[in-house]
């Protein structure tokens, strides 16, 4: 069975986007997506009684699987925790991401995209591969191990490296 290599956005395509994003509760919403890998439904379900500044945490309730799990609150996110609730659905932001895709970077996106990126910075940056599967709330590493793809340019690099 052929397997497609999965599309991946960088941070500076995500900011790009972001600084794009005309409306506070779109741009956190997708700040949500990449920095802490939190699907288009967790990003929606997300209420302030989630928010735990005091612990740096948010608490994603009955995702998929009906698991609960924390996830840190990384800086970027933290300053934008104050447009919770996200005030509209997950059609209405899979729209706003395709939209802003197509306008800032000429090319379609959905939202898990988001969270398909942002697992694969925190991998490329060194972040352990168990660390990112608690992150995304998965079971099975094999699950997680999706997100280790690597990039034809990250090989490039390191043949540079070896031959110069």
């Amino acid at each position: 069975m052929a397997r497609k290599l999965p599309q991946v956005l960088t941070d500076k395509e995500i900011a790009k986007i972001i600084r794009a994003t005309k409306k506070k509760h779109h741009q956190l919403a997708f700040a949500l997506g990449f920095f802490c890998c939190l699907r288009v439904s967790e990003v929606v379900n997300l209420k302030p009684d989630d928010v735990d500044l005091g612990r740096n945490m948010l608490f994603i309730r009955q995702s998929k699987g009906n698991k609960d799990r924390y996830v840190p609150i990384p800086k970027p996110v933290r300053r934008g925790l104050k447009h919770l609730p996200i005030k509209c659905g997950i059609r209405s932001l899979q729209i706003a991401i395709n939209n802003y895709g197509e306008k800032v970077l000429g090319k379609r996106i959905n939202f898990h995209l988001l969270r398909h990126s942002g697992a694969t910075y925190y991998l490329r940056n060194g972040m352990d591969v168990r660390v990112v599967q608690q992150l995304l709330g998965h079971s099975r590493l094999d699950t997680t191990m999706i997100y280790t793809h690597v990039n034809p340019t990250d090989v490039q690099e390191k043949m540079n490296e070896i031959w110069g």
